[in-house]
């Protein structure tokens, strides 16, 4: 055991070092949901309010998509600390990245408790997850789904801790409770976890003193509260679910089926009618995107946009293909309990039910739970893999065959992971920069050199400099009391975010550039390239971002 307990050591420094190192600077610029994440807890720090004024929070409006606030609370602490600036804000989802490399141990050991080999299990899937593409992509950046990933991890932890010790059950629902308030997909996937464990577990858990049983329920339905009283008052709650929702009026999908249907109603066409109808539509539609967050070049070559993945791979090592279907092959044959084959099952299946009802599918940001699931599996293959290659006693010139197979193996590992760190820590920013909206920290600091010598700054909005606001409120701290004030003085529901000297809009150079006396930082597509520049700010592989020009 001591010998475990240095390899869960090793494993967590190697998890803390992939997830802490140069954490400000890799990725290069916050995303403008890190940027509004970290000025709405700077906001609640110094006034108690959010950005737009809302006293402590539960959902903030953001950019008018309602996002769960915990996030912004937990980053309160750093913000504090390091002051407002991207280390700060991407910090939490660090620490809660590397807190869920220790809980998977334990959890592990609870899920595999009469399995021999459960240490050894549980520090291989320990590891698998410290040095995860997938985990490392979302614990070093403020993305909630990471910090509401590691709460259904502890939340699992408790609960079957809680059946030996019934008082942890009480932190289950705690743990259960935190994770809806901090990314939406939670909003399903927690309960439907919770659903699964009580049903599996249902005679140990209803055998326990019903005193603790009524204190989870009551403690968990307290914590939840103030979000289901807000999500069934406030029709801005959800606001999130109509825009990335498939049954959204406003979709392709729904535009192509009512144009089928108009085809099928002038052929008279009755299976047609039938088969198009949009609640079929519907079904076909949902089973699709759940399917698509299986597909094997989504997780193993692809991955989805270039933020949730490192530049020319998937979320998911290639060694780990062959040992994941091994370890799901071991799990489904294997000597294991029926409740512990189900419940790792289970858990990845339902993984991506939250995800298949919203466009833009596959996500790795929505479907981030699968982990630790698939780690659980890929060490089960692991440990399967080692037992079936030493029992080969062939040779080979006169080598033992089952020793040229762990070396070949080694090397490839050794290969595919070093591949990874030049791929995320070194290529990722080159090419992917402009995903993370790179050039805002230099544009804001050229307008303060520039400021006194315009009578006003005017700042694109358009394209890929949309919600260009919030990066200046960020990068110059402004005074939150400052922005409440000029926001209430606004009509409700205005997208006008101008504060101060700047002003946000789409430029339109025919008629903005005869307005003189005025700082323009522009997308580099709305300024003519015969017009001179004051400054260029380039993306890190040579592309323009941001133009700068005055007139």
């Amino acid at each position: 055991m001591k010998k475990i307990i240095w390899i869960l050591l090793a494993a967590i420094i190697l998890g803390g070092a992939l997830r802490l190192w140069q954490l400000g600077n890799i990725p290069p610029s916050p995303d403008w949901d890190e940027a509004s994440l970290g000025y709405d807890a700077y906001s609640i720090l110094q006034t108690g309010k959010d950005q737009f004024g809302e006293f402590l929070p539960v959902v903030l409006r953001s950019f008018n998509d309602y996002k769960p606030a915990f996030y912004a609370y937990l980053a309160i602490p750093s913000i504090f600390v390091f002051g407002l600036n991207t280390l700060a804000v991407r910090f939490p989802s660090a620490i809660f990245g590397i807190l869920s490399i220790i809980a998977v141990f334990y959890l592990v050991k609870e899920i595999f408790e009469n399995y021999k080999y459960k240490d050894y299990l549980a520090v291989i899937s320990s590891f698998l997850l410290a040095i995860s593409p997938l985990s490392i992509q979302f614990s070093r950046v403020g993305f909630e789904s990471n910090v509401g990933t590691a709460f259904n991890i502890f939340a699992a932890l408790f609960f079957l801790k809680g059946l030996k010790k019934p008082w942890l059950l009480s932190l289950s629902a705690i743990c259960a409770g935190l994770a809806i308030y901090t990314y939406q997909s939670e909003k399903v996937f927690t309960p439907l976890l919770l659903l699964v464990m009580v049903l599996l577990f249902r005679k140990k858990l209803f055998s326990i003193n019903k005193k603790y049983l009524a204190s989870a329920f009551v403690i968990g339905a307290i914590i939840v509260l103030s979000m289901i009283f807000y999500t069934f008052t406030d029709k801005s709650s959800l606001e999130r679910l109509r825009g990335t929702s498939v049954f959204s009026s406003q979709t392709e999908l729904l535009k192509a089926n009512l144009r089928k249907l108009d085809r099928d109603q002038q052929n008279n066409d009755k299976l047609g009618l039938f088969l198009d109808n949009r609640r079929i539509v519907y079904a076909k539609t949902i089973l699709q995107s759940y399917l698509t967050h299986f597909d094997l070049n989504w997780l193993f070559i692809q991955g989805d946009i270039a933020r949730h993945h490192a530049h020319g791979m998937g979320i998911m090592y290639l060694f780990e293909f062959p040992l994941l279907l091994l370890g799901i092959y071991s799990l489904l044959f294997g000597q294991f309990d029926r409740r512990t084959k189900l419940l790792i099952f289970l858990w990845v299946l339902i993984t991506p039910i939250p995800a298949s009802v919203t466009m833009g599918v596959p996500s790795a940001v929505r479907t981030l739970n699968f982990l630790p699931a698939v780690q659980i599996l890929t060490a089960l293959g692991v440990l399967s893999a080692i037992k079936l290659v030493s029992d080969i006693e062939y040779q080979v010139l006169g080598l033992r065959l089952k020793y040229l197979i762990f070396f070949f193996s080694f090397c490839f590992f050794i290969f595919n992971f070093s591949y990874y760190l030049n791929q995320y820590f070194v290529q990722s920013n080159y090419y992917d920069s402009a995903y993370w909206q790179y050039g805002y920290k230099q544009a804001v600091d050229e307008s303060l050199k520039l400021q006194d010598k315009y009578q006003k700054i005017i700042v694109s909005n358009n394209e890929s400099m949309n919600q260009s606001y919030i990066y200046f409120l960020f990068y110059l701290r402004y005074p939150p009391q400052d922005y409440q004030k000029i926001v209430n003085n606004k009509p409700k529901g205005t997208f006008d975010n101008s504060f101060g000297e700047y002003i946000f809009k789409k430029i339109d150079w025919g008629k903005d550039s005869l307005i003189k006396n005025v700082l323009y930082i522009a997308n580099p597509n709305e300024i003519p390239d015969r017009v001179q520049t004051i400054k260029t700010i380039y993306n890190l592989n040579g592309t323009p971002a941001i133009k700068i020009v005055g007139t």
